[in-house]
């Protein structure tokens, strides 16, 4: 199985393979799972100090912010899908 990396902005990308969801940190439970994995020592912060729009969330327990949108992450993620469907 080839490793698949995607973007999830300013440069930072993770393993597609690992993704287990892709959501809005809106909601009061996806606040609190950021916050436990804050405490675990589980929690990646790649939004550069900017706003937290998309939370990734990783089959090794880590919950990675990224400042771009969830449609974002997941419309690159379908495009590399695409892309290594073709080749």
């Amino acid at each position: 199985m080839a490793i698949k990396l995607i973007n999830i902005g300013f440069g930072n990308i993770v393993s597609a393979n690992r993704i287990i969801s892709i959501i809005s940190p809106e909601s009061a439970p996806i606040k609190r799972m950021i916050q436990d994995a804050r405490d675990r020592g589980m929690l990646i912060d790649a939004t550069y100090g900017r706003r937290t729009r998309a939370v990734v969330v990783m089959d090794s327990d880590h919950i990675i912010l990224s400042a771009v949108q969830p449609e974002t992450v997941a419309q690159r993620l379908s495009i590399k899908e695409e892309l290594t469907d073709e080749g």
